[in-house]
């Protein structure tokens, strides 16, 4: 496939999976590699869709966090040097 597959995607493939589709199957349907498969397989393997969605919220708050902890840090920085 040549756009990217999202985790929503993924775990879809991944439930086909586990009702009776063979991994050659899939990748063949979804044009993806055997060794993107399974590392699919890895990392999402009894997840759910809605988990999913729970993940990314958890990333982007923490990612968030990461932005104005360090907009902070650079603004006492840049007080304490005025001062």
């Amino acid at each position: 496939m040549s756009k990217r597959i999202t985790e929503t995607q993924i775990v879809f493939i991944l439930k086909e999976a586990d009702v009776g589709f063979s991994a050659k199957e899939l990748c063949r349907k979804y044009g993806i590699a055997s060794s993107t498969f399974y590392k699919w397989k890895s990392k999402y393997s009894g997840i759910e869709a809605s988990d999913v969605k729970h993940l990314k919220k958890l990333k982007e708050n923490r990612r968030h966090k990461q932005i104005y902890a360090d907009l902070s840090l650079k603004s006492q920085i840049q007080e304490e040097f005025i001062n």
